[in-house]
């Protein structure tokens, strides 16, 4: 397994975080699309799906998508707590 593909509790981390937020939101993958669009960044929604769901995008796609999430904070304890769960369910 090479680096890209072995299992990682950060990538998981930004996985479930954004999805989270997502769920919280009631965004699904094609208007986060459309708002990433309107500020400027292209992403597909296939393709914003595939980088949410390994946890591999640029610190600069996360922060726009936490700022078109409409996220007000990224609590450390927040964090913490999901990675405490991929640590007793890493599946």
């Amino acid at each position: 397994m090479d680096q890209n593909t072995a299992p990682n509790p950060w990538r998981k981390l930004i996985s479930r975080y954004i999805k989270s937020e997502m769920t919280k939101k009631g965004i699904k993958y094609e208007e986060l699309s459309s708002r990433l669009a309107k500020t400027g960044t292209q992403q597909t929604a296939a393709n914003l799906r595939n980088k949410i769901n390994r946890g591999i995008l640029g610190a600069d796609l996360f922060v726009q998508i936490l700022f078109v999430l409409e996220t007000n904070q990224l609590s450390r304890e927040q964090l913490i707590e999901i990675l405490e769960e991929i640590e007793k369910n890493p599946n």
